[in-house]
């Protein structure tokens, strides 16, 4: 057998060592801001257009969906990033989102006819504790779901999720604050017990319905013993669990109310030796109920062929043309090695 030469085997050594450099920094490099913001600030944001194919820039059919624009989000601060919950107002041109770093974000959104155009006024503040101050330990600011309790994206009131510390909270917010919280959802005995980074991974409240009213929280990937994944209904006439259908190893990360009183869940795959992979189901409102195993109809799954990233937040509006638009939003991990996407598409 011929052995590599001192040469090689020193080459190999010393691109072993740049490979383990790289990924030392790059992990580094993906850490969340140990820093909170004491007030909310103002954010400038590029935003480059995105088709959904890259090799097909006209197509705007995927799936079940029409394609109705993209953007790339560049923020000239180290606090944007980190999206895992979006809500948007009924003209869809007003964002709220939180951030698994403990921060709220408001921006404005503009269309060219049904295109999404621009994401402007970007503002930045700290999700404040039940003292009035900036949550700080990355246990406790661990924001991972949004949705609206009352009023829009300008003021109301809000549930939030938060993973690893498991509980929801009701949040008042208004353009200058985001909390302090004025109450606690209480959670079944099994949601608390979840271990801290496999928890509620998504909120929503159904819109219409004979379950109006009703808050719907997911695991990220709690699984009975048939391997779905467990959510619960709290509140409303027939609380209790429901469980998912489990649909070839995809963890849900987000889910949104439609306007008929049904579902859309969010979900994600991601292994090394294939990528990341998205999917979008709608549950519809006959589906839901206590002791229920869901499945649900799929909109549409993609692989990182398309233009995906870590897709973590998904929000529901009906445009002024009378479509249901789901807004899409990406996690970075506060990485310069992935991307802060915002997507839109119609829903037939």
């Amino acid at each position: 057998m011929r052995h590599p030469s001192r040469r090689t085997r020193t080459a190999l050594v010393l691109a072993l060592l740049s490979f383990v450099a790289l990924f030392a920094v790059a992990s580094s490099l993906a850490s969340k801001p140990l820093d909170v913001l004491e007030r909310p600030i103002k954010v400038r944001v590029t935003a480059i257009p995105i088709t959904f194919d890259r090799d097909d820039t006209k197509r705007v059919a995927f799936g079940k969906l029409t394609f109705r624009g993209g953007l790339n989000l560049f923020g000239r601060s180290r606090h944007f990033g980190g999206f895992s919950g979006i809500a948007i107002d009924a003209s869809g041109t007003t964002l709220l989102a939180v951030t698994d770093a403990g921060a709220w974000m408001r921006a404005t959104l503009d269309y060219n006819g049904r295109w999404l155009k621009s994401f402007d006024e970007v503002t930045l503040g700290s999700i404040l504790g039940q003292d009035g101050k900036p949550l700080q330990t990355d246990a406790e600011r661990d924001a991972e779901g949004l949705a609206l309790a009352s009023g829009d994206t300008r003021a109301g009131q809000a549930y939030v999720a938060f993973e690893r510390e498991q509980r929801i909270l009701r949040y008042p917010f208004d353009p200058a604050r985001f909390g302090p919280p004025t109450g606690t959802v209480r959670l079944p005995k099994e949601a608390s017990a979840m271990s801290a980074n496999q928890g509620i991974e998504a909120v929503a409240l159904i819109q219409a319905g004979r379950l109006k009213g009703t808050i719907v929280a997911f695991s990220e990937r709690l699984k009975d013993r048939n391997g779905n994944l467990k959510g619960w209904l709290i509140g409303g006439p027939t609380p209790g669990a429901i469980t998912v259908r489990r649909l070839g190893g995809f963890d849900i990360t987000d889910a949104a109310g439609l306007p008929d009183g049904g579902l859309v869940i969010l979900e994600r795959r991601f292994r090394y030796s294939e990528g990341v992979k998205m999917r979008i189901r709608r549950i519809g409102a006959a589906e839901l109920g206590h002791g229920k195993l869901i499945a649900g109809e799929v909109l549409l799954e993609a692989t990182d062929r398309l233009n995906i990233d870590n897709m973590e937040a998904i929000a529901v509006h009906r445009s002024r043309a009378g479509e249901t638009i789901l807004t899409l939003m990406s996690d970075d991990n506060f990485s310069p090695l992935q991307r802060s996407l915002i997507m839109q598409f119609a829903l037939p």
